[in-house]
C-alpha cells in the first residue's frame, strides 16, 4: 500500500517548490520592469547641452558688477583686463530634461581623456538653468589676477590661443550630473572666439564608450 503521509509530503514539497520558482520569476521580473521604469524615467529627465547653433538668436546677458555681454549663436565671448576675465557661452540642450548647471573649469586646451575631479569645479553663483530644446548661456568670471589660474588664462587669451571650459551640471532633481568639455577657439576673420563641444563625462552613471 502507497505510503499516504508519504506521498501528501512530496506533494506538498513539490507545490512549495513550483511556488517558490514562480515567485522567483515573478519577483525577478517586476525588478527588471521596475528598472526599465527608471531608465525611462531618468532618460525623460536627462539633459545634454551643446553649443547653440548659428542660426539661434543673440542673448544678451549681464554679471553680478554691472558687465553686458552679447552671445552670437556658436560663438563663445572672452573679454579680459588686469582685473577681471569675463568667459561666457551660447548653450542649446539637446536632451530632454531641464539642465542645472552647477559649476566650471577653465584651463588651456586639452584633449585629455581625464575630467577634472567635481570638486575642483568652480561653483556658480547664480542659478543658471537652460530648458529642454532650449537655448540659454554659461557664464564665468575670475577675478583674483593674483591665482595662477588667472595668469594662465591671460596669457592664452592675449596669444589668441584655444581654451577648454568644462562645465559641471545635471537634471533639475540634483542627479545625472555631467561634465561637458567645450571648446573655445578664436575665429581668424575676427575677434570672435568659435565654441564647440567636444567630450561628455556621466559622472553618476557608466559612461556609454
Amino acid at each position: 500500500m502507497p505510503d499516504l503521509t508519504t506521498i501528501a509530503s512530496l506533494a506538498t514539497a513539490g507545490g512549495t517548490t513550483v511556488l517558490a520558482v514562480a515567485t522567483f520569476v515573478s519577483v525577478r521580473s517586476a525588478n527588471r520592469s521596475a528598472r526599465v521604469a527608471e531608465r525611462a524615467l531618468l532618460a525623460g529627465l536627462r539633459p545634454v547641452l551643446a553649443p547653440a547653433r548659428l542660426q539661434d538668436p543673440e542673448q544678451k546677458i549681464t554679471w553680478g558688477d554691472g558687465h553686458w555681454t552679447r552671445l552670437k549663436g556658436g560663438f563663445g565671448s572672452v573679454e579680459s583686463s588686469d582685473e577681471v576675465i569675463y568667459l561666457s557661452m551660447p548653450l542649446r540642450n539637446v536632451g530632454s530634461g531641464i539642465a542645472v548647471i552647477h559649476g566650471w573649469y577653465p584651463q588651456a586646451w586639452t584633449a585629455s581623456d581625464e575630467h577634472p575631479d567635481p570638486d575642483d569645479f568652480r561653483r556658480q553663483q547664480r542659478d543658471l538653468y537652460v530648458a529642454a530644446s532650449d537655448v540659454g548661456f554659461w557664464q564665468g568670471a575670475l577675478r583674483e589676477p593674483s591665482e595662477p589660474m588667472f595668469a594662465d588664462i591671460s596669457v592664452h587669451i592675449r596669444d589668441r590661443e584655444r581654451l577648454s571650459i568644462d562645465v559641471l551640471y545635471g537634471d533639475h532633481e540634483g542627479g545625472q550630473r555631467t561634465i561637458s568639455r567645450f571648446g573655445l577657439a578664436p575665429d581668424e576673420a575676427s575677434s570672435d572666439w568659435f565654441c564647440s563641444v567636444v567630450r561628455h563625462w556621466n559622472i553618476d552613471r557608466s559612461d556609454p564608450r
